[in-house]
């Protein structure tokens, strides 16, 4: 695709054009150097902008029917007069590297709104089901006027910190009676969690979902009170019946007001920022690793080795990360390894 002038970006995000927003996101998703360095210049110019919506993360299982939620939600949000745009990440395939990105199209309704704009993104495989740019395309979303960020991550119960760890509010969806409930769930994502949603209480479900919810909130008062002082409640919710939404997001609401009143929600920005300071120099860290001249060809011969048992793994690493190529130009582009 033909890249434009940062101001072009800039202009077009700023106005809210959704055909600028998403060439922006394809941008920065970008692994070519040049256009990394394209993105951060737009990202720089419309940082001011950035900062004023409400971030939340929604987490579940597979099946708990996070995309209808989401469907129901964000038109909930879109009927009172809010802008939202939903990240809807999907998982990448460890064999073919691909996606579906079928949530555009399992939320028609949402789709179509003038007030919505969704943008489903392949995890790229990483961690905590969270695609590597979530946080700037937020940060583009925001900058385009979006007043509620909704982040659909895969459900992989994998390093869901990720998630929580770029967000105001965190909520966690469950299914009532779909076994054990309590020994199935992990604590700790349970101890991430804003509020938990136990979804599709309609019909023969419900009284299922309440006694859910009642086992949820017990479980729940044995955790240590929260650092925020703010309690998380347990709720029941339908997608299809529409029940249980407007509650939601007054608990949202409730939640950004108490902690910008105690400050909380400040500081969690900052501590999320320096996060991704953190999280940005670990990765280009590595990336500058593997590019070293001639560390790939000793990267094969220190795999076979620790493939064949001859050098342990931790040897193995010892050895790569004391590598010093022997081209001058190498030798600085290691110096720091």
């Amino acid at each position: 695709m033909r890249r434009l002038p940062p101001d072009h970006y800039i202009a077009g995000i700023r106005a809210g054009d959704r055909l600028v927003l998403s060439r922006a996101i394809t941008l920065v998703e970008s692994q070519l150097e040049s256009d990394q360095a394209l993105a951060v210049a737009v990202l720089e110019q419309v940082l001011p902008q950035t900062g004023r919506s409400v971030r939340v993360g929604i987490t579940g299982v597979p099946g708990v029917g996070k995309s209808t939620f989401i469907e129901a939600f964000g038109k909930h949000l879109t009927d009172s007069g809010k802008k939202v745009a939903v990240l809807a990440i999907d998982p990448t395939s460890q064999r073919s590297h691909g996606s579906i990105l079928g949530d555009k199209t399992r939320m028609e309704t949402l789709s179509m709104d003038p007030r919505a704009y969704i943008r489903p993104t392949p995890s790229g495989g990483s961690l905590g089901g969270v695609a590597n740019k979530t946080r700037e395309t937020m940060l583009l979303c925001e900058a385009a006027g979006f007043e509620v960020i909704l982040i659909e991550t895969v459900g992989v119960g994998q390093s869901e910190t990720l998630v929580h760890g770029m967000v105001d509010f965190f909520l966690l969806l469950m299914l009532a009676g779909a076994g054990d409930e309590l020994q199935g769930m992990k604590r700790g994502i349970m101890e991430l969690a804003d509020a938990i949603a136990i979804t599709k209480a309609d019909g023969d479900n419900a009284a299922a979902a309440e006694r859910a919810r009642l086992d949820y909130q017990n479980a729940l008062h044995l955790f240590p009170p929260a650092s925020t002082s703010w309690t998380p409640p347990v709720l029941t919710c339908s997608a299809l019946q529409n029940q249980g939404i407007t509650d939601l997001w007054q608990i949202i609401t409730d939640h950004q007001t108490q902690l910008t009143q105690n400050g909380h929600r400040d500081r969690n920005r900052q501590q999320q920022n320096l996060d991704w300071l953190h999280s940005t120099i670990r990765q280009q860290l590595e990336t500058r690793f593997y590019n070293q001249p001639g560390l790939r060809e000793r990267l094969t011969d220190v795999e076979e080795a620790v493939r064949k048992g001859a050098v342990l793994p931790l040897q193995g690493a010892r050895r790569l990360l004391n590598f010093a190529p022997q081209s001058p130009e190498g030798q600085a582009a290691g110096a720091g390894f």
